[in-house]
């Protein structure tokens, strides 16, 4: 369905965006700073910040800006209609007790991931990850699990459209790099991670499929590095994943 331009409304798409300018890795931001990132200009932003202050949705100290829980409800009905995160969770609960780690289920957007049912052992990260929180796509387990299941050509589009910083000396950020290691996950039907989101952090992730072979979502296992190389996480839990995969595939559709 094409939507005519004059039923779109403006002010509602760019506060949207500037929600949106809003993470984990970004959770205070200045008027400027917003700006910046959706490229609007600060009157503007101005405007969208306060009222979302105004609304509770955001707090406001005088020069930085904070989403507040309320802005959950945004991304709460939406999580608790889709069928995945209710099908996966008590599987993903029973994995994590039975491996002792984190697990995580998560689904593409564009060039992020998002997760949308997680059952955590311990934190492995900085930030604290949950159903809603995002992660880029090209240096992550899952992302390039689902960024694989993609055709060569749509993959390389995302990786073309989106930012690709160095988040640790380890991070691959080449696009024909990049696409190698897709390849390799291709074959291999697996995504290893070594430390390309955060120094300390691995992880294994394997595609989540119907009956029909169609990945909609990946589940890995999350975990702090050791001295160990980072192969040991396939003879570990790679078994396990694909047990999980298994077990699920006749669930999803």
């Amino acid at each position: 369905m094409t939507v005519k331009e004059r039923d779109i409304m403006g002010g509602l798409a760019k506060g949207l965006r500037v929600i949106e300018a809003f993470s984990a890795e970004r959770p205070r931001l200045s008027i400027a700073e917003a700006a910046e990132i959706v490229g609007l200009d600060r009157a503007t932003t101005r405007r969208c910040l306060l009222t979302l202050s105004e609304l509770g949705y955001a707090a406001y100290d005088g020069k930085f800006f904070t989403m507040t829980p309320r802005v959950l409800r945004l991304g709460t009905g939406c999580l608790a209609t889709m069928p995945l995160p209710r099908i996966v969770q008590p599987t993903l609960n029973r994995l994590s007790e039975e491996i002792g780690q984190s697990t995580s289920v998560s689904i593409l957007d564009g060039g992020e991931i998002v997760y949308v049912a997680r059952a955590a052992q311990r934190r492995v990260m900085s930030i604290a990850l949950m159903p809603g929180s995002r992660l880029p796509a090209y240096c992550t387990s899952m992302g390039r699990v689902l960024l694989a299941a993609l055709s060569p050509e749509e993959a390389r589009l995302v990786l073309d459209a989106s930012p690709r910083p160095a988040r640790t000396q380890r991070t691959v950020t080449d696009v024909d790099a990049l696409m190698a290691e897709l390849e390799a996950v291709r074959e291999s039907g697996y995504a290893l991670i070594d430390q390309e989101v955060e120094i300390g952090l691995r992880s294994i992730a394997v595609p989540l499929k119907t009956m029909r072979g169609k990945t909609i979502a990946a589940l890995n296992v999350g975990l702090a590095a050791t001295a160990e190389p980072a192969d040991i996480l396939v003879e570990r839990y790679l078994s396990s994943l694909l047990a999980v995969q298994a077990d699920l595939a006749g669930m999803l559709t």
